[in-house]
């Protein structure tokens, strides 16, 4: 009996130290953690009430950053839409992925951090804008908007049931898709890379209906430099055409009605008539009633005060316009945001995942009068992050480090255990989440736009921008130098670069430009190259919003600069 009950203790004894030990793949991998990555389209870090609460109040989008941890110098390598979301995707700049711009397509061969994640066992699953390619590699289940998409009653292209169309409110739709996938396709047994990506707050800016009444009689505070007249810097920000008074379309950015243009005698901007008719023909029988109940209203007053409006007058409004649609976009965002951060806390979801939230770039709010983004200042070039890793990330923190959106893939693959690709070009940000920011050596970043001439007609420049200042450089029209100093002129209104205080920095930061430039292998070759393959297409009037006449008158003027 005795020998018996060793034999039963041994054997009881022996199932523990098995049930505890890590050798089982199901076991180790159990302990990676799940990642949720969640991106905005054109989402300003001003309109975060965790950045700054003078605009909206963001309460779902702020949990992360107290559960976790905000950035305040986080930025982009590239400030436009469509090749930030390749560099996020393969940690590499613009010039080594190819999305220099909107123009060209993404080169497919690229590798990508989904694709990694996939083959090393994760779920992947991705909902919403990805901006380009039809066919995403490396995810189990997608559904995406073709290009930019609508706001309402939009398309999806989809893995497995064709191109669909889903009635409704877009960030309502993409959040519906996200928690079905959450709550009936997720496998509990692997760990998931989820991608959960809004075309909110992009352009043309159309809210949900229950939004409507309320910001469209709201009324927001100015920014100091809304009327910035561009002097004190080098001519790009002056020649640039995202000015809210001058470039903001009346009908299809401000809902003024076309037959209230014609009738006031208004002339069109840009696509006006045709943005407009796009969004509002999508529109059913009850989405049509409660934008004209809504915008009817607006309409009538905006008509009546119409001609006696200065051009002070007239720039006022639509800054209102713009930030009330603006901002109502953002409102569902917030909303969904709640919806998902609950499920993922019901669900017992939270404490192994690591939760992101950032924008593809910053954008303009109105300050130097602008709407949009392209521009190494920082509305434009900095973006909102927010991370939250329950256990590893200490709740309510901040970082004010030189992050980019560069570093995502690194940072997924590092913590999911997996080895970057040696040609990946960013760092990873686990040292700073875990509180080991000794670890952590970069004191500069690089950036590098491209797309001119083209829609906004904002110059093709690099930069490299410290803790404390930029130095950038405008290579395409003339050649034209800027020294931002961040700490003196934090609106950025005065070029430096010949002030005599500034040689011996000016000097150290050329120097280190050069060296970021060798580092990550760009140069004036493979520039040229691609200003040869964009300015052929746009001579061929493949360009959007540029005519071959524009085109012409471009070439003839850098020409005339190159000969000075």
């Amino acid at each position: 009996m005795k020998i018996a009950n060793r034999f039963q203790w041994a054997l009881i004894l022996l199932v523990l130290i098995l049930a505890c030990s890590p050798k089982s793949s199901e076991t180790v991998v159990s302990k990676r953690p799940n990642i949720i990555f969640i991106m905005s389209d054109d989402h300003a870090y001003q309109a975060i009430s965790a950045y700054d609460n003078r605009l909206i109040q963001t309460p779902n989008i702020d949990r992360l950053a107290e559960m976790g941890m905000l950035f305040t110098n986080a930025s982009v390598t590239n400030s436009i839409c469509a090749p930030s979301r390749a560099t996020i995707l393969t940690g590499k700049h613009s010039h080594l992925n190819g999305k220099v711009d909107n123009h060209f397509h993404f080169d497919t061969t690229n590798i990508t951090f989904p694709q990694i994640l996939q083959q090393a066992g994760y779920q992947t699953a991705m909902f919403g804008k990805l901006h380009f390619g039809n066919n995403p590699k490396g995810f189990d289940q997608f559904k995406i908007l073709p290009g930019q998409g609508a706001y309402y009653n939009p398309e999806f292209i989809t893995k497995y049931e064709g191109n669909i169309t889903v009635d409704g409110y877009v960030t309502d739709i993409i959040t519906d898709m996200t928690l079905d996938w959450l709550e009936n396709e997720r496998k509990e047994d692997q760990p998931f890379m989820l991608m959960y990506l809004h075309k909110a707050p992009h352009r043309s800016w159309l809210m949900a209906e229950r939004h409507l009444e309320e910001f469209t009689n709201k009324n927001f505070p100015e920014p100091a430099t809304l009327f910035d007249d561009y002097s004190g810097r080098t001519t790009p920000a002056g020649e640039a055409e995202m000015n809210i008074l001058k470039h903001m379309s009346w009908a299809g950015d401000h809902k003024v009605f076309p037959e209230l243009m014609d009738k006031l005698g208004i002339p069109e901007i840009g696509f006006d008539k045709r943005r407009y008719d796009f969004e509002y023909s999508r529109f059913n029988d009850a989405q049509k009633e409660a934008f004209m109940n809504t915008y009817g209203k607006v309409n009538e007053e905006f008509g009546k005060a119409y001609p006696s409006m200065s051009e002070e007058d007239k720039m006022r409004w639509k800054y209102q316009r713009y930030m009330q649609d603006y901002l109502g976009t953002i409102q569902a965002v917030d909303e969904n945001m709640g919806r998902l951060l609950d499920y993922l806390e019901a669900n017992d979801l939270m404490e192994n995942t690591i939760i992101v939230y950032t924008s593809d770039q910053g954008f303009y709010l109105g300050e130097h009068g602008w709407f949009d983004k392209r521009f190494i200042y920082d509305e434009s070039f900095k973006t909102p992050l927010l991370i939250s890793w329950p256990g590893k990330v200490k709740a309510g923190s901040r970082s004010d480090e030189l992050v980019q959106n560069l570093d995502f893939a690194q940072t997924f693959l590092e913590a999911a255990g997996i080895e970057a690709p040696s040609d990946m070009q960013g760092e990873s940000l686990i040292p700073i989440l875990t509180g080991q920011e000794n670890k952590w050596t970069r004191d500069a970043v690089y950036y590098h736009y491209y797309e001119y001439p083209a829609e906004h007609m904002v110059n093709r420049h690099y930069a490299i921008v410290t803790k404390d200042y930029k130095l950038v450089h405008y290579y395409y029209v003339e050649d034209q130098w800027e020294l931002l100093d961040r700490n003196k002129d934090p609106m950025e209104l005065k070029n430096f670069y010949d002030d005599p205080a500034y040689v011996e920095i000016k000097a150290d930061l050329h120097r280190r430009l050069e060296a970021l430039r060798e580092k990550y292998k760009d140069n004036t070759d493979i520039s040229q190259r691609y200003i040869d393959d964009f300015m052929k297409d746009a001579l061929d009037g493949k360009v959007f919003g540029v005519s071959k006449d524009k085109a012409n008158e471009i070439i003839q003027r850098r020409e005339r600069g190159t000969e000075r």
